[in-house]
């Protein structure tokens, strides 16, 4: 299963660009000894997601699905604002981001990355 967004998705995320803040959706399921690295990796993030104006919302486990699909338990979610989709973008095309993302490919058997946006 895919957890890295390809260069496609990427465009095509631009692409469907609304404007305004984005809030990104993370669903994780972590390897086996995936979580040490997981935890790099937020450590490592940390000065990149600032650098481009965002911000943690959200982090934490999961817990008891009440509705869940088939498969899709998951152990973390993570909610992070950028001011723009594009924000992120140049994030995620630092040289320097694209260095510590092995840490998060290694933690993860599965993700949902997703962008979102405020109903208001």
């Amino acid at each position: 299963m895919a957890v890295d967004p390809t260069g496609s998705d990427l465009k095509r995320y631009l692409a469907e660009d609304e404007g305004g803040e984005v809030v990104m959706l993370n669903l994780l399921r972590f390897k086996p000894e995936g979580r040490d690295s997981y935890a790099a990796y937020s450590r490592a993030i940390a000065p990149f997601v600032a650098k481009v104006g965002g911000s943690v919302v959200y982090a934490g486990e999961c817990g008891t699905a009440l509705v869940p699909a088939a498969g899709s338990g998951w152990d973390a979610v993570l909610l992070v604002r950028y001011p723009s989709r594009s924000a992120f973008s140049q994030m995620v095309a630092d040289p320097d981001y694209q260095q510590i993302t092995h840490l998060r490919t290694e933690a993860l058997e599965e993700a949902v990355l997703q962008a979102t946006s405020d109903w208001g």
